[in-house]
């Protein structure tokens, strides 16, 4: 799975049967430098299927090869890269910093428990 940024949408005037119904978005694959604002150079665009409706400038996570035709399984399409998510955001952790701990809460207080006479004894309710 990887993460673009849609730039356009694909025109056809001849599609396969199956792929009725849905577009082609083209898409620039972000890498990580990309996603942290350093890219240099971008990458070489590639046509995505897509039937969740992405529009332009949108970042997605796709996947290519043959995982895209899988989510049609046992249905035969022939594509080569498919539109898995519409992403909302992205969060990078900084590499040099440990991620971020959750907030510590304390337990609510509870009062001690006597203690059982018999430690082996199975307590009766």
């Amino acid at each position: 799975m990887r993460i673009g940024e849609v730039i356009g949408t694909v025109t056809l005037n001849r599609w396969h049967p199956s792929l009725a119904g849905a577009r082609f978005k083209l898409v620039v694959p972000l890498s990580l430098a990309d996603l942290r604002g350093q890219g240099k150079k971008p990458a070489e665009e590639i046509t995505v299927f897509d039937q969740l409706g992405a529009g332009v400038g949108h970042r997605i996570a796709f996947s290519e090869g043959r995982e895209a035709a899988m989510p049609f399984y046992p249905e035969d399409k022939p594509l080569d890269a498919f539109c898995a998510a519409i992403l909302d955001s992205v969060y990078l952790a900084d590499s040099e910093a440990a991620p971020p701990s959750p907030p510590a809460s304390e337990p609510p207080p509870t009062e001690p428990s006597p203690p059982n006479p018999h430690p082996l004894a199975i307590p009766t309710p």
